[in-house]
């Protein structure tokens, strides 16, 4: 597993909600690089198509590269500008003029500030997304072994935070599992869609380059192997706001998964832990705790990345042709949820490739109330005798009884002459063994693994 710690001089919180790669991508220095390249296939597109000359596209290329800016600059230039691009083309043209005046004419030919930055995004949302991807694939391949080894593992199933009926940790697990596919597959579509140029110049319509806007167009949609829209999409932003609210999702199933680890670490549940390493976890005044700690920052990923995706949803709403302000929020608030997406994804994995299982506290647990669990299963086979209804409540008020008194509802209903009447000792017996309770459980979870192996539906 990939270390978790960041390179380079990250900020204080950086290493903890956040992953190296994904940090790096949409780092200052990453967002000025994407524009950048798509300065530089401009210049190669509109070459390609007899625009500009071979010559001059050369040397903007040659330019296009972030460590010859000073981005200190760049940022005081933004400032007064209102977006980074406007500065960036300057100090660019500056650049190659400082090589070739001639080729220094040429630099964003027929293009506009969005044209560069919202190609630059997705340039940068393309790295973002393949690393994405590897992690969801570690932790599906992560999440289906668990579920393979303990597909007949017992534990307790709660619902509404109560012991419900036996259920098994493979299930749990499958269900975990399941949700991380169809995330995979929801990336898969969402890709498709997203990964597009956005090329459209001053309005839309490429006016500054004739009639060969969409030879230009091809060319550049091919030199970066993007796809070409039908249309510009300067104020029709669907596409980068299906990024932010599929991460959404996402981000909200690993936090499902972080809160049942995290409940299942609590001492008096002691069912699971997060890995073990030394530092990990620990208290600065209580030597004996080890806190679920990556379940923490996952959850803390939950509870932020819902309140940036309702900022690009309500950032949809922009005016005519190009927006003013709601483009303008996207800049910080997209590369930020794909950062706390990548964090808390890494983080998951790390905790399931890890995680240590307490079988024995399962089962404890799992007979903690003395055979409470297993009452749906007594009523059921009571009722094709008494009825659903009174046999339900015959179960019910034994129920009671045996929390009042402190004893086994087994025992209790042994010495009930109506339950006597319909099953005998050995049957009663056979119905509080658990594992004779768990329905389809290990079906469901071959049913599981074989949609992600491909093998059926």
């Amino acid at each position: 597993m990939k270390s978790l710690i960041l390179s380079g001089s990250p900020g204080l919180l950086d290493a903890i909600f956040r992953t190296d790669a994904v940090r790096e991508i949409f780092s200052d220095r990453g967002r000025l690089q994407g524009m950048l390249d798509f300065e530089a296939a401009l210049a190669r597109a509109t070459a390609s198509v007899g625009l500009i000359p071979a010559r001059a596209a050369t040397q903007i290329e040659s330019q296009c590269r972030a460590e010859l800016f000073d981005i200190g600059s760049l940022s005081s230039g933004a400032a007064l500008a209102g977006n980074p691009a406007i500065p960036m083309v300057k100090a660019l043209t500056a650049l190659v003029d400082s090589q070739d005046h001639e080729a220094a004419r040429f630099v964003h030919w027929g293009a506009t500030s969005q044209d560069a930055m919202d190609t630059g995004l997705v340039l940068q949302l393309r790295s973002a997304l393949q690393r994405i991807d590897a992690g969801l694939a570690s932790l599906s391949a992560a999440l289906a072994a668990v579920a393979g080894q303990h597909k007949r593992t017992l534990v307790a199933g709660r619902t509404l935070m109560q012991h419900a009926t036996p259920v098994t940790f493979g299930l749990k697990a499958a269900g975990w599992l399941s949700a991380i596919e169809r995330h995979r597959q929801r990336m898969k579509e969402m890709r498709a869609r997203a990964m597009v140029l956005q090329f459209g110049g001053a309005a839309g319509t490429l006016a500054s380059l004739g009639n060969r806007g969409l030879d230009v167009a091809v060319a550049l949609a091919d030199d970066l192997k993007l796809s070409l829209p039908d249309i510009a999409w300067h104020a029709q932003r669907d596409r980068v706001v299906e990024v932010a609210t599929t991460f959404g999702l996402l981000v909200g199933s690993l936090g499902k998964i972080a809160r049942d680890i995290a409940l299942a670490t609590q001492v008096e549940i002691g069912e699971a832990r997060e890995p073990a390493a030394r530092g990990r976890g620990g208290s600065s005044t209580l030597p004996h705790k080890r806190n679920p700690v990556s379940s923490a920052v996952v959850l803390a990923a939950a509870a932020k990345v819902p309140a940036l995706v309702s900022v690009m949803l309500s950032a949809m709403v922009q005016e005519h042709e190009r927006g003013l302000g709601n483009w303008h929020a996207e800049w910080e608030t997209l590369p930020e949820i794909c950062m706390l997406t990548a964090g808390a994804l890494a983080n998951m994995t790390q905790v399931i490739e890890g995680l240590e299982i307490n079988v024995e506290r399962m089962r404890q647990n799992l007979d903690a109330t003395g055979g409470l669990i297993m009452a749906e299963a007594i009523s059921l086979a009571l009722a094709p005798k008494l009825g659903r209804q009174a046999a339900h409540e015959l179960v019910e008020e034994a129920c009671g009884r045996a929390l009042e008194q402190g004893r086994k509802l087994e025992e209790l209903l042994a010495q009930d002459p109506k339950v006597t009447a319909c099953l005998s000792f050995a049957e009663l017996k056979r119905l509080f063994d658990p594992e004779g309770y768990l329905g389809v459980a290990a079906q469901l979870v071959d049913r599981v693994l074989a949609l992600r192996a491909g093998k059926g539906r």
